[in-house]
């Protein structure tokens, strides 16, 4: 049988984390405030916000969305990024991406405090990564991982593969897997577009770590029997049965994995809940950070 490695347990215990070191703040003092800046409100996107500020309410955790006006460009961008830089009473904040042309994104959220930069995509962050002093990290390479911890795949010295090398989470991802920092020590192969034989380079894999948004990519013919999946891509498909509706999928094609893989993440299910309590932690992380005692920004 294929164990369904479940996001919600882990979810709700990092929720509990969150909501329990507010609790221990100072009677009267503030709590975290989280911003997300955005251009753009389609339904897609007014669903993601919604499940943010649900997540953030859960916690304790004030949350403001503060989309960009019609028409405004990379200017008022940077100069309401540099605004909530500099406000006490802000902690984190979130840049949504993509961006539309000629945005910057990497550009503009440079210009963040690296420590109000919780999804820790911003050089500084990544850099720190790399160096294996990290401040933030990606919400989903830190959710992809706190899966696999809760589950106890077996990760410490282990190969194991991560499919895709975006900036913000398969090459995080694999940094958090390999390093000393977060006491992973797994041995990673990065699995990408330009890998000649996708079955070859996931063979001597015992977990496997899908982050490229391809529906359907791993099935029995690449992924070796009894390895463990988990999926962090996420597409939508037409519904065979239902015309007009889009369905939520991952890189995996569970049912033909199913009986084959140790065990799989469900999309949706899985990644998504973890990622965004993830998000609330790393809030809460710079609000403790920011508040402390002779804290500078």
């Amino acid at each position: 049988m294929t164990q369904r490695l479940e996001g919600k347990p882990v979810a709700e215990a990092l929720d509990a984390q969150s909501r329990s070191a507010i609790a221990a703040r100072p009677a009267g003092a503030p709590g975290p405030s989280l911003i997300s800046v955005h251009r753009g409100v389609d339904s897609p996107f007014r669903f993601y916000l919604r499940r943010q500020g649900k997540a953030a309410a859960q916690v304790g955790i004030a949350f403001r969305d503060e989309p960009l006006a019609a028409g405004a460009g990379a200017p008022e961008l940077e100069s309401r990024l540099r605004a909530l830089g500099q406000d006490p009473a802000v902690h984190a904040v979130l840049l949504e991406h993509p961006l539309p042309p000629p945005f910057d994104f990497y550009g503009a959220i440079d210009g963040l405090p690296p420590v109000k930069d919780v999804d820790g995509v911003g050089a500084e962050n990544l850099g720190r990564l790399v160096a294996q002093r990290p401040e933030h990290v990606p919400a989903v390479a830190l959710a992809a991982v706190a899966i696999a911890r809760h589950y106890d795949l077996p990760l410490e010295g282990q190969p194991v593969a991560v499919l895709g090398r975006s900036e913000t989470v398969g090459l995080p991802l694999a940094l958090l897997l390999a390093g000393r920092a977060s006491g992973i020590h797994a041995t990673v192969s990065i699995v990408h577009s330009r890998t000649r034989d996708l079955r070859a380079a996931l063979a001597p894999a015992r977990t496997i770590f899908s982050c490229v948004g391809h529906p359907g990519l791993l099935d029995r013919s690449n992924v070796p029997e009894g390895a463990h999946v988990i999926d962090v891509g996420l597409s939508s498909v037409p519904d065979p049965g239902r015309p007009g509706v889009q369905l939520a999928v991952g890189d995996a094609n569970a049912a033909a994995l199913d009986g084959w893989a140790g065990s799989l993440t469900p999309v949706p299910g899985g990644v998504g809940p973890v990622t965004v309590a993830q998000l609330m932690a790393s809030t809460v992380r710079a609000w403790q950070h920011l508040t402390a005692p002779g804290a500078i920004a």
